[in-house]
C-alpha cells in the first residue's frame, strides 16, 4: 500500500508539471490583462495536433515539431489578441465571450483537419519506462517536467529582471499608471500573447508525448488552466507550479484509492476549498483598500 500510494504522488507530481505547463499562457495573459482567453486550450490542442502531422508525415519525433509548433501557435495567439483587442466597452466579458467563440472555431478546425480519430505518439523511445528506485514512469512525463520547470523559471526572470517583464507587470497593476511612465500597453499585451502562444507550443507537444489527443480535449485543458490560475493567485508564476502539483497529486491519490470517475470532482473540490479558506488563491496578495 505504500508503495501505491507513493507511486500516485510521484505520478500526480509528474502530471503537475504538465499542468502548470499548460496554465502558464493563460496565468500570464490573465495576469497582464485581466482577461481569460478560453480558447488557450484550443492553441496547446493546436500545438498537439501539429505534433502529430509531423511525427505522421515526416517521420520525425514530437520534439522535433517544437519549431514549427512555436511559430505557427505564436501567429494564432497573435491572432486571438489582435481580435480582443479591439473591444472597447465592458472589455471583460465581451473578451470572454469572443474568445469562447474562438475557441469553438479553433476545435471545429482541428475536427476538420484532423477528424475525431484519437491519436497519440508511435515514438516507443518516448514511451519507454523510466525506473528510479520503486517508482515509475514514461521516459515522456519525466523529460516535459523538467521542462515545465525550466520554462518556469525562465518565465520568472524574466517577468522579475526583464524591461518587457516588469513593463507587463507594471500594466498588469494600474494600466494608467504605466501609459505616464511611457509604457505602450498594447505593444506589452502583445508580447505577453506571443509568450504565452510559446508556452502553449511547448504544452501541446508535451500532451501529444505522453498522452493522448482529441478534438473535444481543448475546453478541458482550458478548465484545468483556469483552476491553476485561480489556485495561484493571479500574477504568481511559484504559485501555478504548486497549484498544479496539488491539483495533479488529488487527482492522481483519487484514482489510486477511489475510482478514476471522482478524477475530475476531487479536482473541483480542491479548487472550491481553497477558494473558501484563501480567495485569493495560494499566493495572491490580498486586495488593498484606501
Amino acid at each position: 500500500m505504500t508503495e501505491l500510494i507513493l507511486q500516485a504522488l510521484y505520478s500526480g507530481l509528474l502530471q503537475g508539471g504538465s499542468y502548470a505547463l499548460i496554465a502558464l499562457g493563460l496565468a500570464l495573459v490573465f495576469g497582464a490583462m485581466k482577461i481569460i482567453n478560453l480558447a488557450h486550450g484550443e492553441l496547446v490542442l493546436l500545438a498537439a495536433y501539429i505534433a502529430y502531422t509531423v511525427e505522421s508525415q515526416a517521420g520525425l519525433g514530437p520534439v522535433f515539431a517544437i519549431p514549427v509548433a512555436l511559430v505557427l501557435v505564436s501567429l494564432a495567439s497573435v491572432c486571438v489578441y489582435w481580435t480582443v483587442r479591439r473591444i472597447n466597452k465592458d472589455r471583460e466579458i465581451n473578451s470572454l465571450i469572443l474568445t469562447y467563440g474562438i475557441g469553438i472555431i479553433l476545435t471545429n478546425a482541428i475536427l476538420i483537419t484532423w477528424k475525431a480519430d484519437i491519436r497519440t505518439t508511435s515514438s516507443s523511445w518516448l514511451q519507454e519506462a523510466l525506473v528510479i528506485g520503486p517508482l515509475y514512469s514514461m521516459r515522456s512525463e519525466a523529460i516535459f517536467f523538467c521542462v515545465s520547470l525550466a520554462l518556469l523559471a525562465a518565465l520568472w526572470w524574466w517577468l522579475s529582471r526583464s524591461w518587457y517583464g516588469r513593463a507587463l507587470r507594471a500594466v498588469a497593476s494600474n494600466r494608467d499608471a504605466a501609459k505616464l511612465m511611457g509604457i505602450n500597453p498594447g505593444k506589452v499585451e502583445l508580447v505577453s500573447f506571443i509568450i504565452a502562444g510559446i508556452l502553449a507550443a511547448f504544452a501541446g507537444v508535451a500532451l501529444f508525448s505522453y498522452g493522448v489527443i482529441q478534438p473535444s480535449y481543448g475546453s478541458a485543458l482550458t478548465v484545468k488552466a483556469f483552476i491553476i490560475t485561480v489556485l495561484a493567485g493571479v500574477g504568481s508564476i511559484p504559485g501555478v507550479l504548486l497549484g498544479a502539483v496539488l491539483l495533479g497529486v488529488c487527482e492522481a491519490l483519487t484514482v489510486t484509492l477511489a475510482s478514476s470517475a471522482l478524477q475530475e470532482l476531487a479536482g473541483m473540490s480542491l479548487f472550491l476549498l481553497v477558494l473558501f479558506v484563501m480567495p485569493n488563491g495560494l499566493f495572491g496578495a490580498a486586495r488593498r483598500r484606501g
